[in-house]
């Protein structure tokens, strides 16, 4: 196991307390010298979006000391922030949030010293960006419903999209509406369309929120 793969394990479990925090506090604390930066995000297809996008642009995070820790949840924001931000590892923070969370990570960027009446364009400038709905929503904009469908294709699973299109509670929405649930309906498929998505992508039409994340680290 990569070294920065186990400070990434070690902030998951000292941020979610219990028996195990402070083995995992220590074991993150060692590991720290060896990370630049710390991003944030909401989950794991955030991470695997944001990670296959740096390869695309030839880059790789990890062997810059860039660690991609999903919270597992937006509403985890305080809780990685006292362990990552000035109250405990004092590491320098990035992140990609939902719209509909954006105010958990206000909250909590300023409560551990980060900002103060923080604006969207604040939140930026922090190096902190707010995905429109959400990362899924942004992916299928940047490549269009065609497009979208043709990964889909590509991934064998037409018939099962087809079938989903075909229930009753999705007749009659737009098709980026059934396509952002579809990629929600399994376990596992949110990162799987993260990545497929992003191989598909048009660097010129990358979305706003992951250009500048990337540009920021």
């Amino acid at each position: 196991m990569d070294e920065l793969r186990r400070f990434r394990l070690a902030v998951v479990a000292w941020a979610a307390g219990g028996a195990g925090a402070g083995a995992a506090a220590e074991a993150a604390r060692e590991l720290a010298g060896d990370v630049r930066m710390v991003v944030l995000v909401e989950g794991s297809s955030d991470q695997v979006a944001l990670e296959a996008l740096a390869m695309r642009y030839g880059r790789d995070l990890g062997a810059e000391g860039v660690a991609v820790v999903p919270l597992g949840g937006a509403t985890s924001i305080g809780r990685f922030l006292d362990v990552c931000g000035p109250p405990g590892l004092g590491l320098p923070l990035a992140g990609l949030c939902d719209i509909g969370e954006e105010r958990h990570f206000r909250r909590h960027l300023e409560r551990v010293g980060l900002g103060s009446g923080l604006t969207h364009a604040g939140l930026v400038t922090l190096g902190f960006h707010v995905c429109v709905a959400d990362l899924e929503d942004e992916l299928i904009r940047a490549l269009g419903a065609e497009g979208v469908q043709q990964v889909i294709d590509a991934q064998g699973e037409m018939r099962p999209f087809r079938i989903f299109q075909g229930q009753p509670a999705q007749r009659e929405r737009p098709v980026e509406h059934q396509l952002r649930r579809f990629m929600g309906t399994h376990s596992g498929r949110k990162a799987l369309y993260a990545q497929a998505l992003v191989a598909h992508l048009d660097l010129e039409r990358v979305p706003r929120p992951l250009e500048g994340l990337l540009t920021h680290v």
